[in-house]
């Protein structure tokens, strides 16, 4: 197989008008073009050649744009793919985005916004030709000898209104570039994905899709709880694809009063209205060439539901004052901690807005229901922290802290957790954290926590005995006494936990003289935490005797 030329693109259509159009547009812009008339003939010339991006028609004679897709996607192929579908076929368009379609254009083509789609899906910003000599004008009229009138007109407009070279020129600048493209494998790693911490099979799917969606336009809306990491999901789509380079713009919707909406969305002209004192752009225009981010999507008023509607359709705003639209190019994604199917169905929230939106989603879980991801998470929380505090190196959670973290049920989810480690740092003032830092009350395990607990507390970094040789290899031994064959495994795991500890205390008192700051020590812990052991398990010291 051949290397790929400085990006070059295969032209499927079966309308011979149509592939000289596309084909006389994008020579003039520096790409080596060539062009296949049907399904069959497309595979050939892929297998053969590595292209830059294919663009093909949905109607072929012998099949159709989602097949030629699903065979990139199946070969592991990786050039962007551009569907150009017949005018008002929405449904052609989500399915097409769905199969892995980089974007889609709908019929008559718009050459302008052709040619601006093609460049984004390769990185680039589309490319003025310098001016051409005479002669270049008879070049494309040889060129163009055996095409329609019409279409040599249309094309002939296009070429004089922006001063492009001549066909023939251009061809042989194209074919003399042999700067490759710039290879999967150059992408830097995005700081977004690396701060998304733990490996449980939810977040590895989440990953996945990230992955996937970020080489295409399709609009993503990523739902999940408040406090899950949406726009940490949202930047990571945008800095592993190929608009990293360009603006990224988050956008809190909850947060703009109602009135400013339309104002902040797509700009205003000067004398709008009182206040308006000159022109100003919107997040639209901002974010032109690179991602716009919408949180909370679904706090949006009917009124301005509307007029974001068109403003996705037609890529393209008109900002509070002026007469006319300006096209912009963003790739948009939204997040929602809302059902928004069923404030479609009360009514709140608009239909069709809603299915351009929703092409592909993206669902966040809630901490809960990954907590074998809990030590790892609270590892880069306390990192980070420690790193802004300058406290270094960052303290270590205990045993009995995280299992304290994993029986919270967390309804604030990731940003929570941030929140409890931020106070325990601050009250600990230590090398470790315990229970008695986080502040956290008792609460009972839930289902996905008793099943995972095994998961968090068989690293030994977080297991209090490890503080202490002599106890961690007492409670070794125990653990392979309980463990050895034809024992039983406890009915109540919290319980019986409760009691090795009741029992590890009571012993470390009796040899202490019921000191509790000699026991403590002897434990690695401080007086606190030996004061606050006694206390949850109910030991109390009177004279020689406890009472539980």
């Amino acid at each position: 197989m051949n290397p790929p030329s400085h990006f070059s693109l295969l032209v499927v259509d079966d309308e011979p008008d149509l592939r000289t159009l596309y084909e006389l547009t994008l020579l003039r812009e520096g790409y080596d073009i060539e062009t296949a008339a049907t399904l069959e003939d497309a595979k050939l010339h892929l297998k053969d050649r590595v292209y830059s991006a294919v663009i093909t028609d949905m109607r072929l004679p012998d099949g159709n744009g989602l097949e030629l897709l699903r065979w990139l996607e199946d070969n592991g192929r990786r050039e962007k793919a551009i569907v150009i579908t017949a005018y008002g076929s929405a449904g052609n368009a989500v399915e097409a985005l769905k199969a892995g379609a980089y974007d889609y254009l709908t019929k008559p083509v718009d050459l302008k916004q052709f040619r601006a789609v093609v460049a984004s899906s390769l990185g680039r910003g589309p490319t003025t030709a310098p001016n051409a000599a005479a002669s270049s004008l008879s070049a494309f009229a040889a060129a163009t000898s055996n095409v329609s009138a019409p279409l040599v007109s249309a094309v002939r407009e296009e070429l004089v209104a922006s001063q492009a070279v001549a066909v023939a020129a251009v061809v042989a600048a194209a074919r003399a570039s042999k700067v490759a493209a710039p290879a999967a494998s150059d992408i830097p790693e995005s700081p977004a994905l690396r701060r998304m911490a733990g490996d449980s099979p939810s977040m590895q799917h989440v990953r996945e899709l990230i992955d996937k969606v970020a080489r295409s336009m399709a609009p993503v809306l990523v739902s999940g709880e408040s406090g899950t990491g949406k726009e940490l999901v949202a930047r990571a789509i945008h800095e592993v694809s190929p608009r990293r380079a360009q603006p990224f713009i988050a956008v809190n919707c909850s947060a703009i009063p109602e009135q400013l909406l339309e104002a902040e969305f797509f700009g205003y002209r000067k004398g709008a209205f009182t206040g308006a004192m000159e022109d100003r752009e919107g997040f639209f225009q901002a974010a032109n060439g690179g991602t716009l981010f919408l949180d909370e999507i679904g706090e949006l008023p009917l009124s301005m539901q509307s007029k974001l509607l068109r403003a996705v359709q037609e890529r393209s705003v008109r900002p509070v004052g002026a007469m006319n639209e300006s096209s912009v190019n963003v790739r948009l994604l939204s997040a929602t901690h809302k059902d928004l199917a069923a404030e479609v169905q009360t009514g709140q929230f608009r239909q069709d807005l809603y299915y351009r939106l929703n092409v592909i989603q993206i669902c966040v879980p809630p901490l809960r229901e990954r907590t074998a991801d809990l030590r790892v998470i609270s590892e880069r929380v306390l990192e980070r922290i420690a790193r802004d505090a300058n406290l270094l190196p960052p303290p270590i959670l205990t045993r009995d802290a995280l299992v304290h973290l994993a029986r919270h049920p967390f309804p604030g989810n990731v940003r929570e957790l941030e929140n409890l480690l931020h106070r325990a740092v601050a009250l600990s003032g230590g090398e470790t954290i315990d229970a008695y830092d986080l502040g956290l009350p008792e609460t009972v395990f839930t289902d996905s926590a008793a099943q995972e607990l095994d998961l968090i507390t068989t690293n030994t970094r977080f297991d209090v005995t490890s503080l202490n040789p002599a106890v961690a290899a007492s409670s070794e031994a125990e653990v392979k006494e309980f463990t050895a064959p034809g024992n039983t495994l406890p009915k109540d795991l919290t319980r019986y936990l409760d009691d090795v500890e009741r029992d590890i205390l009571i012993r470390s008192l009796e040899r202490c003289r019921f000191n509790r700051t000699a026991a403590g020590a002897s434990l690695g812990l401080s007086l606190r935490q030996m004061r606050y052991r006694m206390a949850r398990l109910s030991v109390t010291v009177g004279g020689d005797a406890f009472d539980f």
